[in-house]
């Protein structure tokens, strides 16, 4: 999703038993860690949370969009690629907005990152987090989001599938009693985080609720100064996608998927930071906390950002990055292509975007990769 400028990135962490255990022992040099570094923590403390956000984060910087929802409709078509590399665990690494949870639904990271020059993109995540500790479920998640009235029935949904969660909130309007009561229950949850947030991030905070409350699942990523393209889809489309064989997989699509999320928030293991994907702070900052930690990267997914990196002359500085960060031998990154339908040997017929998965050990051991001198060139390498 052109989370663009977004030279950003994310991560997060999972119960054991909703997926299958990470694959022993397959890592490389870079995933070395020293047998006296400290066992892996399980859980933060609020004050963890936040020291560890705050010592990844840099001042940030500016990019043309709220980026509230992906404008990626092929997001989860690599879904299948992770399943057939058996990436599961380690520590997650994405940029933006909501898609990571699709990522991480899957993976089950222990940890998870996500990382965005804006500040806003941290300020969106807290909302998020917010909205996992307030809810039960999947469909009063939904409804605290949305500012609708909670079911009353919340506890009947679960076995539900996602389409009818979303036809729930098509069909039910919200009240300003409803979007009152959630703006102020996520006022009163991003307060609890650590974070120190100011009157105008706050502010933020609610405009981006409340963004959702007035729009809904027809909600459409929208960008200042460029027009919106036909082929950005709705939130709706986003929550009711499905991957590549046809099955709506995404981190709404079942209650273990939504777990998996929720249980990495309320841990405090989703980590939003301000950052620069190839600043001098973020990534190389990211490699000592992991070697700290005892954990390796196990997806690493960009959007598209490294497009802006490569027209700005900084993808190889990134790559420098990426290849000195702990990572499991069968690592991927994740990103996409924004050509058209057709564009790609993997695109997927219908979509104009492409979600393209690539060993990280091919890309920052590819010697072709510095004379990169467009996106195109990149994503072209894959076939």
């Amino acid at each position: 999703m052109p989370i663009a400028a977004l030279w950003p990135l994310l991560l997060t962490v999972t119960l054991a038993c909703t997926r299958p255990a990470e694959t022993p022992a397959r890592r490389d040099d870079t995933s070395a860690v020293a047998a006296e570094k400290p066992a892996r923590q399980d859980s933060l403390t609020t004050a963890e949370f936040a020291a560890l956000s705050a010592r990844l984060s840099d001042t940030g910087g500016y990019f043309d969009t709220d980026n509230l929802i992906s404008n990626e409709p092929s997001l989860l078509h690599v879904l299948s690629d992770l399943d057939r590399m058996h990436v599961r665990g380690g520590a997650y690494v994405g940029v933006g907005p909501d898609q990571n949870f699709n990522y991480i639904a899957r993976i089950a990271p222990r940890i998870a990152f996500v990382m965005d020059i804006r500040r806003d993109n941290l300020l969106q995540h807290l909302l998020f987090k917010a909205l996992f500790a307030e809810a039960r479920n999947r469909v009063e998640y939904l409804a605290h989001w949305l500012g609708r009235p909670v079911p009353a029935d919340v506890s009947s949904w679960d076995a539900r599938p996602v389409d009818s969660l979303v036809a729930w909130a098509v069909r039910t309007p919200s009240t300003p009693v409803s979007a009152q009561s959630a703006v102020d229950a996520v006022r009163r949850r991003v307060r609890t985080f650590g974070i120190p947030l100011s009157a105008a991030d706050l502010a933020t905070i609610e405009r981006f609720h409340r963004a959702f409350i007035a729009e809904g699942v027809a909600l459409r990523f929208t960008s200042h100064g460029r027009a919106p393209q036909p082929y950005y889809p709705t939130l709706a489309q986003l929550l009711t996608e499905r991957d590549r064989e046809g099955t709506q997989s995404g981190y709404l699509a079942t209650e273990e998927a939504f777990r998996v999320v929720q249980s990495l928030e309320r841990r405090n293991l989703v980590i939003p930071v301000v950052s620069d994907l190839a600043g001098a702070k973020g990534l190389p900052v990211l490699a000592t906390v992991l070697r700290e930690r005892g954990d390796s990267v196990s997806a690493f997914y960009t959007s598209n950002v490294e497009d802006y990196l490569i027209r700005d002359g900084r993808f190889p500085t990134f790559v420098r990055s990426l290849a000195a960060l702990p990572r499991q031998t069968n690592a991927m990154i994740i990103r996409s292509w924004f050509g058209g339908a057709g564009s790609h040997p993997r695109s997927v017929p219908g979509y104009h975007t492409t979600q393209l998965a690539e060993p990280i050990v091919d890309l920052v051991g590819d010697p072709s990769v510095a004379a990169v001198r467009s996106y195109r060139q990149l994503v072209m390498r894959l076939r």
